[in-house]
């Protein structure tokens, strides 16, 4: 059976014929990561297909490595850890070619008890914010620009080392090198071609600016649909990886020799008939319109605040250096990749590309701050100041994107946009993490601690 979007009653025939004999039912954890179950394709049509399936409510209070941290308001041991719903939504629906005789399922998440969904997730956490903004009339469109490194090693291998002394797949500079980029290609056209075929159309791929570094644009949709196949592509991008027996990487900054990896968002906004772009001023122009300068004008006066949706790890924001291809600065400029905010194109194709995010980043809660910023914008009819032009790195007086997850911790905590756009459980269950997090990582000592301090210290 082909890959891509499927039907119902294409699931229902692919499963009596064999086609199909698993069917994945996933949901985004806080990381960004799909977790889930399969479930034999016979049992799903008996028992699964109406209502769903269950997974422990653990998976949406954890860190990294699955643990149980204290400190979640509903998700703790003296609520005994029960279940959540998976339920499936079935625009998402698919055929996954690089997987036997698989289909998969993206799930909303629900309270059984209280019959509603649960607020924390992240894909519902995206959903409302599209909802906020169609109570304004208009329907976002978003694309994803997701940079990455591939390893020669397996993820066993990487495992098995430590995660040190990597080898890269290319050994120098790859930025849209055509040779280089031949070393990984048939890995790469596994990406472009399995994945348009799995309905996550992909418009080309191109080595980047590192050696075994390499980027992949996915094509502009609605927003919803835009972060689902972002998520998709980054976990099926690994499993892609690991049936060929290498390791692809999204982490920000894999080695502070190594450039970061960015997961640039391009943003527009349309009526809600999907037909023309509130961006220009007038059709086929480059100037902006009220709605694009004020969402404009949202995105830099919120993104600090927001800034743990769009860097919620430690290492996100060692990707934030001068000179690094990455952003310091929350400015803006016209085709200016220096900074953090960089305005493309004309007509239904003027946007905006915010360059904050990186490779790591949950697609769900980035493209929720964009989202909340800019309708905050709009709300308040915030003017974004003068255009950047130059060299954003050197840009004084601005405001900068958080050096550290410390100081993005107390932008949220101190932010009233954050509670205002997400409700007060969103608000402290993502600061509730985002301090485990920091926590952990304060308690382990590092290899550059022992290098520098152990015989010299």
């Amino acid at each position: 059976m082909r890959g891509g979007k499927i039907s119902i009653g294409d699931l229902e025939r692919g499963i009596a014929s064999g086609a199909i004999d698993t069917v994945i039912t996933a949901v985004c954890d806080m990381q960004g990561r799909l977790v889930g179950k399969r479930v034999t394709g016979n049992f799903f049509l008996e028992h699964c297909q109406e209502q769903g399936t269950h997974f422990c409510t653990y998976l949406l209070a954890t860190d990294m490595d699955l643990t149980t941290p204290e400190g979640f308001h509903d998700q703790l041991w003296e609520s005994g850890y029960g279940d959540y719903l998976a339920k499936p939504d079935w625009s998402t629906l698919r055929v996954i070619p690089w997987l036997e005789n698989t289909a998969l399922v993206l799930c909303e998440v629900w309270d059984e008890t209280t019959g509603t969904q649960v607020e924390i997730a992240p894909r519902r956490i995206l959903q409302r914010q599209v909802e906020r903004l169609e109570g304004l009339g208009l329907s976002p469109r978003m694309a994803t620009e997701l940079e990455f490194y591939v390893l020669k090693e397996s993820y066993e291998e990487a495992h098995a080392k430590g995660y040190v002394n990597l080898t890269a797949f290319s050994n120098f500079n790859e930025d849209y090198q055509l040779l280089q980029a031949t070393r990984g290609e048939p890995l790469y056209r596994r990406f472009r071609n399995q994945m348009t075929e799995a309905g996550i159309p992909i418009e080309f791929s191109k080595g980047e600016a590192a050696p075994g570094q390499h980027e992949v644009n996915i094509h502009y949709a609605a927003a919803l649909e835009s972060a689902d196949r972002a998520t998709l592509f980054k976990h099926g991008a690994k499993e892609i990886a690991h049936l060929e027996g290498n390791a692809v990487t999204f982490m920000a900054k894999p080695d502070h020799t190594w450039t970061g990896s960015s997961g640039h968002i391009h943003v527009s906004l349309w009526d809600m008939d999907g037909s023309v772009s509130c961006f220009p001023a007038m059709a086929g122009s480059n100037e902006m319109s009220d709605t694009m300068r004020w969402f404009l004008g949202g995105l830099i006066a919120g993104s600090r605040e927001l800034s743990l949706f769009i860097a919620s790890t430690v290492n996100a924001y060692k990707r934030f250096a001068t000179a690094s291809w990455a952003p310091v600065n929350i400015v803006w400029g016209r085709d200016n990749r220096t900074c953090g905010l960089r305005v493309v194109g004309s007509g239904n194709a003027l946007r905006i590309e915010n360059r904050l995010p990186g490779g790591d980043s949950n697609p769900y809660l980035a493209f929720a701050a964009v989202l909340a910023a800019g309708r905050h914008g709009i709300e308040g009819r915030i003017e974004p100041p003068t255009e950047f032009k130059g060299n954003g790195y050197l840009a004084t007086g601005v405001p900068r994107i958080p050096r550290s997850l410390y100081e993005a911790i107390d932008c949220w905590a101190d932010s009233d946009l954050a509670p205002a756009a997400f409700g007060e459980d969103v608000h402290a269950h993502y600061g509730t993490a985002a301090r485990i997090e920091q926590s952990i990582y304060d308690g382990v000592v590092t290899d550059w601690e022992r290098e520098r301090y152990l015989e010299r210290g």
